[in-house]
């Protein structure tokens, strides 16, 4: 058992801080009941957290502050989204909080899903909630997840709100090397959110 624990402990050192999973990252390598002793074995020493239901985190520290920070959310939903094979993408706030365009920290991240509508409380005090909303598959479907992001965002932004230091943020968020698979990707979004696109991925460097 302790063989198998240094090994499921070794894969969550190698993703790094914030990295969020569940039961489901291990499957491949190990068999189910040792993967839940070796969990619970590990978040009793406080190596990683609980973080919501059949959730965990490898905690990150914050020098500055001398204390854990809270869970990464967005971790949190990949880390679902891999359990249950969904397809998922940041909507509203979330979108805007993960490209730089809102230092609100929400206390709902809203994510569309191609999975069933469900909500999960997340941290110990269950202060932030992470709710999926089943939605239609053209809302998450792009290649990119990048592309969804921006799409997302903007919509939540509203065309009157992006100027040109919004369109400077989401270049500097975005690797120039994804422009143009972004615009590929892109291509029937509505009208307006499309060219404001072109406008962020056709721009030089």
């Amino acid at each position: 058992m302790q063989a198998i624990e240094q090994k499921i402990l070794s894969r969550i050192y190698g993703r790094g801080r914030g990295w969020a999973f569940t039961k489901t990252d291990f499957v491949a390598g190990f068999g189910e009941a040792n993967i839940h002793q070796a969990l619970s074995s590990l978040a009793r020493a406080g190596t990683i957290r609980r973080v919501s239901r059949g959730v965990y985190d490898y905690p990150r520290h914050s020098e500055l502050l001398g204390e854990t920070l809270s869970p990464d959310v967005d971790q949190v939903a990949q880390a679902l989204a891999r359990k249950f094979n969904w397809r998922i993408q940041p909507s509203g706030e979330a979108a805007l909080n993960l490209l730089g365009l809102s230092t609100q920290v929400p206390g709902r991240w809203i994510y569309l899903s191609d999975g069933p509508s469900r909500e999960y409380p997340i941290g110990e005090d269950g202060g932030q909630t992470l709710a999926f909303r089943k939605s239609a598959l053209k809302e998450t479907g792009f290649k990119l997840r990048e592309s969804g992001l921006l799409v997302q965002a903007l919509k939540a932004l509203g065309k009157e709100r992006v100027d040109t230091a919004v369109i400077d943020t989401l270049r500097r968020q975005l690797d120039p090397k994804l422009r143009s698979r972004i615009l590929a990707d892109t291509r029937v979004v509505p009208g307006w959110v499309l060219q404001i696109i072109k406008q962020v991925c056709e721009a030089g460097d």
